[in-house]
């Protein structure tokens, strides 16, 4: 399963992709906003990967996380989770500070937005993000997402304070 863009190509995050994905699921900087990161070591990234291998290799998988790569190098992941009824698809996304600011978010995510829609047939399409994570918001706009609910709470792994989750969304 691969998806092209102008840019990128995203393929299915491997067991190989280890080294590249702890550079940012491992940096403080780079994943100040999420829920699930900063991974704490190499072992808790290789667990991640083997789940994301076992769940590629299933006959309907629940999620779909992609590896980013721009001329040969991984510099990030986009996914999307499906929920039980595969209806609906939660995007996420993140990539290297080092390729921050140049569109590569954006045109991943729509990639993966593209493909929940095109190939799995989802009707809807969230995502969330941490209300001081303008980036993210921005890459959501720009995909046709429209702001839903500010009303929700998450707390940051890399944090002991709990924090407005803005949660996008786009019927489709």
């Amino acid at each position: 399963m691969i998806l092209t863009t102008d840019r990128l190509m995203l393929r299915p995050l491997e067991l190989s992709d280890l080294d590249t994905t702890h550079k940012y699921a491992s940096d403080h900087a780079n994943t100040k906003y999420m829920v699930h990161l900063p991974n704490r070591d190499m072992q808790e990234t290789a667990s991640f990967l083997q789940r994301v291998v076992n769940e590629w290799q299933k006959e309907t998988p629940q999620f779909y996380e992609f590896a980013i790569i721009l001329d040969n190098r991984h510099i990030g992941a986009a996914c999307v989770h499906l929920d039980e009824s595969r209806q609906e698809g939660e995007l996420g996304w993140i990539i290297h500070k080092n390729y921050r600011g140049k569109g590569y978010a954006t045109e991943a995510a729509k990639a993966v937005l593209d493909f929940a829609k095109d190939n799995l047939k989802v009707k809807k399409i969230i995502a969330h993000c941490d209300y001081r994570n303008e980036a993210s918001v921005k890459v959501m706009q720009k995909i046709g997402l429209s702001f839903e609910s500010g009303d929700g709470v998450r707390r940051n792994k890399n944090s002991d304070e709990d924090v407005q989750d803005f949660m996008y969304s786009r019927r489709l």
